[in-house]
């Protein structure tokens, strides 16, 4: 499934790959997709929209997000 999604590169990640993120949006069209550009293999968040405005917002208020598996 993941491979065939048009990811990008999330504009907020940093310039070196060490804290990269890709975003697509799921085939089922209401929801995004979250990856780390290093592990593209690994796990993918979903989020409904309304997560994902949330998530936005809390980026652009400088909060700093940290996946622990």
């Amino acid at each position: 499934m993941a491979d065939s999604l048009n990811w990008r590169k999330s504009s907020y990640s940093d310039g070196n790959n060490a804290e990269c993120v890709e975003v697509a949006a799921a085939a089922d069209g209401e929801h995004v997709l979250v990856r780390d550009t290093r592990e593209r293999a690994g796990e993918t968040l979903r989020f409904s929209p309304a997560q994902w405005n949330s998530f936005l917002a809390g980026v652009r208020a400088g909060y700093r997000v940290r996946v622990v598996s």
